[in-house]
């Protein structure tokens, strides 16, 4: 069964954050996924979710500076007891609120540092993760972001998302996919989707290039979601796109594609 989630932290960014899972129920969504929720209560997030009768299906570890132009934290040698701290908030957020998973970012190489410490150093703290979130029977993810977005992002591709998984060795670590970074990285979206399915936990969508809703630029959307939906994959499908115009305007998509 195909479960659609709206992610709140690109979508309906016409209102203030807390307003914004009304508009996900008016758009007929039952999940929604939020980047950081940090910003608000766990109990303001929860009397939102169940006036608005919404799940949260997905959250990120703090990141850092990471979404402000820095490095982060998770891959970053000499962090690491922030990155602890970090995961820790986001248990909490996690259990109180109920979410099955929660995303860690890699963080970017450091200009003045090598490259083996720092993805040593995010495999130890994904094998940490990996500890602490499966005694909560939640799934952590981590997420691969394109090069020429995020440069010296420590996790680009298909290839090194492998690396990492056969690093870590966790059988409950997953790749969070989004159709638009491995588009950005030049990976066909369907055949990765298909060749690596049972290593994935978490999908997201925007089209590419652009990063807005589907069918704005190049991705072929018909043969994906078709895909998806008769296939063996359970998780969640989330729209993470910048709207090319209103939010509301941008659920033509939703319709076309996913209509009972």
């Amino acid at each position: 069964m195909t479960r659609l989630a709206v992610n709140l932290s690109m979508i309906f960014t016409e209102v203030p954050l807390i307003e914004r899972f009304a508009l996900a129920q008016a758009q007929g969504f039952e999940h929604v996924e939020i980047q950081f929720p940090y910003e608000l209560s766990i109990e303001a997030i929860q009397e939102q979710l169940q006036l608005h009768r919404l799940s949260l299906c997905l959250i990120n570890v703090p990141a850092g500076d990471l979404m402000q132009g820095g490095n982060g934290l998770a891959g970053i040698p000499g962090k690491e007891l922030e990155f602890s701290r970090a995961l820790e908030q986001a248990v909490h957020y996690a259990r109180a609120l109920d979410v099955p998973r929660v995303n860690i970012l890699a963080g970017k190489q450091p200009q003045d540092a090598d490259l083996l410490p720092c993805l040593n150093t995010l495999a130890e703290n994904l094998k940490l993760t990996c500890h602490i979130l499966s005694e909560h029977d939640i799934e952590p993810v981590f997420e691969m972001i394109n090069g020429t977005d995020m440069p010296r992002f420590l996790v680009q591709n298909i290839a090194q998302a492998q690396e990492m998984l056969e690093a870590v060795q966790h059988p409950a670590l997953k790749m969070q996919y989004d159709c638009y970074h491995m588009a950005m990285m030049g990976e066909n979206v369907l055949e990765a989707l298909q060749d690596n399915l049972h290593d994935i936990g978490h999908i997201q969508f925007a089209d590419c290039p652009g990063r807005h809703e589907p069918d704005t630029a190049q991705i072929m959307w018909a043969e994906i979601f078709n895909w998806l939906q008769h296939s063996s994959y359970q998780g969640f499908i989330a729209a993470e796109y910048r709207p090319q115009s209103h939010s509301v305007n941008s659920f033509a998509w939703k319709k076309k594609y996913f209509s009972e």
